[in-house]
């Protein structure tokens, strides 16, 4: 296994977790639990922690907020109510989800990192150790609302590395736009058009056209890629992230979201072979049954034996507990039929 993929984490004060350990985690891990059990902040803390550089960990800590309120840049209607929304929400959120004065600790076995806010009237300033060097960054409020105006495509947030994340929104079409012009730099476009044409018979192909994400269908000709279900554009987002991110690691939220259980199988399969052969981790979210039955079921057909299975459970003291199935435990577990979800 590449050693700059995470094995194993320790995690304090972040999010949910208040002291957390989880280890044997492989080259493909798909992570399940019920909602609210940390899924997702577990993902978050892996991705801070493999940014453990002095400038992409700031990046990265602040992509994350963004991330989790985009909700309101798009809700809201006027830019002037925008700005001042969010700016007021970043406060409140870094109040709830990261306390003042309060280290916040993510170790692996790549790097180890710690970080802290003090929050001032115009600015938040944040500390930060990565690997016993210190750090300290001061973020005033006016950059936050270039942020903001930007949909969050400030150039100081750009992380140029192969370390990805698919939010359960999908990628932004600047994000689309990029990473398929990545697929072509490697002449790639034909393996994205010819699983396309797997997963909807009515595609033609795939192409950038004047800066948009388009697609060419039998029945309707060019159509841009947002009036199509979540499912193709879910589709395309995963595949194009993969080759993007050779050499790193690719987070996924909900994985099947917009995906028919039908077509589980064939998305598995593209991840399970494309992580081999370029060499990513991935971390995958689900909710769902289907999905983790579909993954044994592929790894089993194509000996995909370097994956894991975690799931997460709030014990009754309020600690969040990993267990962790590797490819003979998940077997034995879907095979006897005993409760992996």
């Amino acid at each position: 296994m590449n050693k700059n993929f995470i094995k194993e984490i320790e995690i304090k004060n972040f999010k949910c977790f208040e002291d957390f350990k989880a280890n044997g985690f492989k080259r493909v891990n798909l992570i399940g639990g019920k909602n609210n059990v940390g899924k997702t902040a577990l993902m978050e803390a892996c991705y801070i922690n493999l940014n453990g550089d002095e400038d992409n960990y700031i990046k990265a800590i602040l992509q994350i907020i963004r991330q989790r309120d985009n909700f309101f840049v798009q809700n809201n209607l006027t830019s002037v109510y925008k700005v001042l929304k969010m700016t007021f929400f970043y406060q409140t959120t870094l109040s709830k989800q990261y306390q003042k004065n309060l280290i916040h600790a993510i170790n692996s076995n790549v790097n180890q990192t710690h970080f802290t806010f003090q929050e001032k009237l115009a600015s938040t300033t944040i500390g930060y150790r990565i690997n016993n060097h210190d750090f300290s960054k001061s973020i005033e409020v006016n950059h936050f609302k270039e942020l903001i105006m930007n949909d969050g495509n400030a150039p100081y947030l750009n992380i140029n590395n192969q370390i990805k994340s698919i939010r359960t929104m999908g990628l932004s079409d600047d994000a689309i736009v990029e990473y398929y012009s990545a697929l072509q730099r490697i002449d790639k476009e034909s393996f994205l058009d010819r699983e396309l044409k797997k997963f909807d018979d009515n595609i033609i192909h795939f192409k950038i056209i004047n800066n948009s994400p388009e697609v060419n269908t039998k029945s309707s000709g060019y159509i841009s890629l947002s009036q199509f279900g979540e499912g193709i554009k879910h589709f395309i987002n995963i595949i194009i992230s993969i080759y993007v991110s050779e050499n790193g690691c690719l987070f996924i939220d909900e994985i099947e979201n917009g995906i028919h259980y039908t077509q589980l199988d064939r998305l598995w399969e593209i991840i399970l072979t494309l992580s081999e052969a370029l060499n990513c981790q991935v971390f995958v979210t689900t909710h769902s049954k289907d999905c983790i039955e579909s993954y044994y079921k592929v790894s089993k057909k194509i000996a995909a034996k370097d994956i894991a299975y975690v799931i997460l459970t709030q014990l009754k003291s309020g600690k969040i507990h990993a267990g962790l199935y590797d490819y003979e435990l998940l077997e034995n577990g879907i095979e006897q039929e005993h409760e992996v979800r």
